[in-house]
């Protein structure tokens, strides 16, 4: 039986690190924490988690945005599927229960940026999700 979560707090948030991991190699469970800690607290940041009997499958960040360009929509921050569950759908149920939360809520769609080399999550978003690229995301150091 597949059911939707969502995680609250530092007890909770870490359940999320396996998975997200995997997509962000780059963040230890300190890291994460933090960010996640910080992001919920300054940007409402949110975060789900799909799963499959007591086994957590899929991640997903999100907060609410507005903007210009897009207007009031949801950002999507971090979507993953374990390695071990992957092209069985559950990241695609997953975006898709926060979508119909978003549009529930009076959001006017949903945003997200993919790595350029994350082809295959491309295909995913444009192919089974329907969404479309609408331009670049660009980032700069310091």
């Amino acid at each position: 039986m597949e059911r939707v979560g969502e995680l609250i707090g530092e007890s909770e948030w870490i359940k999320g690190y396996p998975i997200i991991k995997q997509l962000r190699p780059h963040l230890d469970e300190i890291t994460f924490i933090d960010l996640v800690a910080l992001a919920a607290r300054e940007e409402n940041y949110r975060v789900k988690l799909m799963y499959s009997g007591l086994e957590p499958v899929a991640y997903i960040g999100f907060q609410p945005m507005i903007t210009l360009y897009y207007g009031k929509y949801i950002w999507v921050s971090d979507l993953a599927a374990d390695q071990n569950h992957r092209s069985r759908g559950f990241g695609k149920r997953l975006l898709e229960h926060v979508e119909y939360e978003a549009k529930d809520n009076g959001y006017e769609g949903i945003a997200l940026s993919s790595n350029l080399q994350r082809t295959a999550a491309h295909r995913f978003y444009e192919e089974k999700m329907g969404y479309e690229r609408s331009g670049y995301t660009f980032k700069k150091g310091f």
